[in-house]
C-alpha cells in the first residue's frame, strides 16, 4: 500500500515530535511548513524530508491526504478549514482553539466526511484509557465525583517558554489553555461534557510572563461534581485523576503509568494495570490511531466536537477567573449540533 501524503504544518517542539513521531508509524510520506525557514530547514535535514515549505499557502501548491496542524492555538481553526475545503483530513493540536468563531464551520465540514481530529494525547495512555473502559462499563457504579490534581517545574521541562506562545492567552498561553485543557478533555471523556465551572488562577511563580501558572476550578459533569486543581512551578511532576463511583474508587497516576482501584474501605489498592510509556509512545499510539481512522478501521479518539466541547468548558473557566463571578454555564452547540452533541451523551 501506497504512503499517505501528509502534511506537518509548524515545526516548533510540538510540530517535530509529530514528525518524528509520525515517521514511526512507516504509513507516511511527510511534509513540512512553517514560517521559521531556518527552523523549517532544520527540521528537513534532521528528517530527512524532501518537501519544506515556508508557508501553507505554498505547500497546499501540492496535494496532501492528510495534515496535522501544530501552529499556536489561534491559527488552528483557520488552517484547519483551509485544510478541510481541499478534502485533506486533518489532526488539530490542542486546544482546538482560543475562541468558537470558525468552530461550527469545521464541524459542519466533519459531518460531511472529512476527518476533523483533535490530539488530546491523554486518551491514548493505555492505563487511562483502561480505568475509562472499567468506569463505563458499571463496574464501579455510577461516577460521583471526580478529583483532577496536576503539577510539574514548567521552566525545566519548557525552558523557553517566555519565548513561545505561552506568554500569551491570545496564542493559547497560560496554565489553563496550556495544561488543564488536557485535564478538562479527559473529565469529559470519563464523566461527560462541562457544564458549568468555577474557578480562580493567578500568576504565582514563574518569571517573565504575565499569565496564569495556577488554577483551581470548581466544575459540574452534569450529576458529577468535579475539583481541578494545576500548577506549573512545583517540583514533583505528577498528575491524578481520581473517580469516586457509587460502589468503588479508581485513580490514574500518570507519573507510574498505573491505575488502581479500591472497592471497599481500608482494603489498600488494587493495581490494575502498570505501564510507564517510553517518550514518544503516546504520540506514535495518536499517529497510528489516527491513520487507522483514514484506513476506516477506527472512530477518531476525540471527535471536533469533543474538541469543541471542552473548548467551551475551557472558556467558561477563562471567563470565571476573569469577571470573579463564580460558576459560569458552559455554551451548548446550536442546534444544528444536536444530534452530534446527543450521541456523545
Amino acid at each position: 500500500m501506497s504512503s499517505l501524503r501528509l502534511l506537518v504544518v509548524g515545526v516548533g517542539s510540538i510540530g517535530e515530535r509529530h514528525v518524528r513521531c509520525f515517521s514511526q508509524t512507516g504509513r507516511v510520506t511527510i511534509s513540512i511548513c512553517d514560517v521559521d525557514e531556518s527552523l523549517v530547514r532544520d527540521v528537513a535535514e534532521r528528517y530527512a524530508i524532501r518537501d519544506a515549505f515556508p508557508s501553507l499557502e505554498e505547500a497546499l501548491s501540492k496535494e496532501f491526504d492528510a495534515a496535522v496542524v501544530c501552529t499556536p492555538a489561534h491559527l488552528h481553526v483557520e488552517m484547519a478549514t483551509r485544510l478541510a475545503e481541499r478534502g485533506v483530513h486533518t489532526l488539530i493540536e490542542k486546544p482546538l482553539s482560543t475562541s468558537l468563531d470558525g468552530v461550527e464551520a469545521l464541524e459542519r465540514w466533519s459531518a460531511e466526511g472529512t476527518v476533523l481530529s483533535v490530539a488530546y494525547v491523554y486518551r491514548c495512555h493505555p492505563a487511562l484509557s483502561a480505568m475509562r473502559e472499567a468506569v463505563a462499563s458499571g463496574r464501579f457504579g455510577s461516577p460521583l465525583q471526580l478529583v483532577v490534581q496536576s503539577g510539574q517545574h514548567f521552566p525545566t521541562y519548557r525552558p523557553a517558554f517566555r519565548e513561545t506562545y505561552y506568554h500569551d492567552r491570545a496564542t493559547g498561553g497560560g496554565a489553563i489553555q496550556d495544561a488543564l485543557t488536557h485535564l478538562v478533555n479527559a473529565g469529559e471523556w470519563i464523566a461527560g461534557p462541562v457544564t458549568r465551572a468555577a474557578a480562580d488562577a493567578a500568576r504565582l511563580k514563574l518569571e517573565g510572563v504575565n499569565v496564569e501558572d495556577t488554577v483551581h476550578v470548581f466544575a459540574r459533569h452534569g450529576a458529577v461534581l468535579a475539583s481541578y486543581t494545576l500548577n506549573q512551578h512545583q517540583a514533583p511532576n505528577e498528575t491524578t485523576i481520581t473517580v469516586i463511583c457509587e460502589s468503588g474508587t479508581c485513580r490514574f497516576e500518570y507519573a507510574s503509568g498505573r491505575w488502581m482501584s479500591m472497592g471497599e474501605p481500608d482494603t489498600g489498592w488494587l493495581i490494575e494495570l502498570e505501564q510507564v510509556p517510553e517518550r514518544d509512545e503516546l504520540f506514535v499510539r495518536q499517529a497510528q490511531q489516527f491513520l487507522d481512522v483514514l484506513d476506516g478501521r477506527a472512530k477518531p479518539l476525540c471527535s471536533i466536537g469533543e474538541g469543541a466541547q471542552t473548548l467551551r468548558a475551557t472558556l467558561a473557566i477563562l471567563n470565571s477567573v476573569d469577571d470573579g463571578s463564580g460558576y459560569v454555564p458552559v455554551e451548548r452547540p446550536h442546534l444544528s449540533n444536536r444530534d452530534d452533541d446527543d450521541e456523545r451523551r
